[in-house]
């Protein structure tokens, strides 16, 4: 497997080391090092910035919100940066929830697969620059439908460096993994269980066998988000990352529309996470952390001593993920991986 640095989006505030933590990453051989962006801080600043000291390690998105940015604002983006880094940007995508696209973004959230796939095909039409772009869909009119007549389609001023910059998708439910594999050139999922590993096949598979699907699983990147903490004691290591596990299972999307809290459900934590969701919406959010159980956090992280991590890899070298993307990591931890997986 390949080794990607994830370094997430920003809670308060940035921490100091983050540039050193990209350029040491690079120097111990990892392919790839990634941003992210919730209702705060984006994820290109961040990777333009930290990413302008690296020259090799690969640059990628996880996520850019779809809803934040019109298909040609994030194809402008993604050719600007690919030219910047010489070829090396990856361009992860995503559609959050209900809750950020319609209440920080003020966007409709109805229908995300099909505006996924309308937005993914608009974008590498602006990307080829084969020709002025019109594109007449259901979510997306290029010239606008009732402006002022004035519009008129448009090719992108600069010269794309890649003419197919690659393109992964974000996706937890079934349907979307699918449509990842169906229409991307990645998968990034955010919670993934080694023990699952046949069910997320199954849904590859799916797409896969779409008439017109790009790719195979012999060239279709799965980047896996995976949280590490090394410590001897695992219930400090676990403690770690319960918070985060909690506040996605818990807080991350309304009641009834939390697809992070599904991911679990499916891997058999139901009553776990009705348990966590319940205590965090009604503000116990300390109760809904020591909740999390540690075979909950055992499924979709690396925790404890580097003796039983070593032996965790065993298992998700067996899976189809090709890419461990480790969140998290202090300097320790970053080399200590490289020299686990040498």
């Amino acid at each position: 497997m390949k080794l990607g640095f994830h370094l997430g989006y920003w809670s308060t505030a940035p921490s100091d080391d983050e540039r050193a933590a990209f350029s040491f990453a690079e120097s111990l051989g990892y392919d790839s090092v990634w941003t992210a962006e919730t209702y705060g801080s984006d994820c290109l600043t961040p990777l333009a910035w930290y990413g302008a000291s690296t020259s090799t390690v690969r640059l990628g998105t996880n996520i850019l919100q779809m809803s934040a940015r019109t298909p040609a604002a994030t194809a402008m983006a993604a050719m600007t940066l690919d030219h910047l880094s010489r070829g090396r940007f990856i361009l992860g995508l995503g559609v959050s929830g209900p809750q950020v696209v319609e209440g920080w973004y003020g966007q409709p959230y109805p229908r995300p697969l099909a505006r996924t796939r309308e937005y993914v095909e608009l974008v590498r039409k602006f990307v080829r620059r084969d020709e002025p772009v019109s594109h007449d869909g259901s979510f997306y009119q290029l010239p606008l439908h009732g402006g002022s007549g004035l519009g008129k389609p448009l090719r992108s001023m600069i010269h794309p460096i890649r003419t197919e910059i690659p393109i992964y998708l974000g996706a937890e439910g079934p349907k979307n993994i699918a449509l990842a594999a169906e229409i991307a050139d990645g998968w990034l999922p955010i919670f993934y269980s080694p023990r699952m590993d046949d069910f997320y096949r199954g849904a590859l598979e799916e797409g896969f066998s779409k008439p017109g699907a790009r790719r195979s699983l012999d060239d279709f990147d799965i980047a896996a988000t995976v949280p590490i903490v090394i410590d001897d004691d695992i219930e400090k290591a676990a403690d770690v990352i319960r918070p985060n596990i909690a506040l996605y299972v818990g807080g991350m999307g309304a009641k009834e529309a939390n697809f992070h809290n599904q991911v679990f459900v499916r891997m058999g934590y139901e009553a776990e996470c009705a348990r966590i969701q319940r205590l965090y919406l009604e503000g116990h959010k300390s109760e809904a952390i020591a909740s999390v159980p540690l075979a909950m956090v055992e499924d979709v992280a690396l925790v404890g001593s580097r003796d039983k991590i070593k032996e965790d890899l065993v298992r998700w070298e067996k899976t189809a993920v090709k890419t461990l993307l480790l969140q998290g990591l202090g300097y320790s931890s970053i080399e200590a991986v490289a020299e686990l997986l040498a």
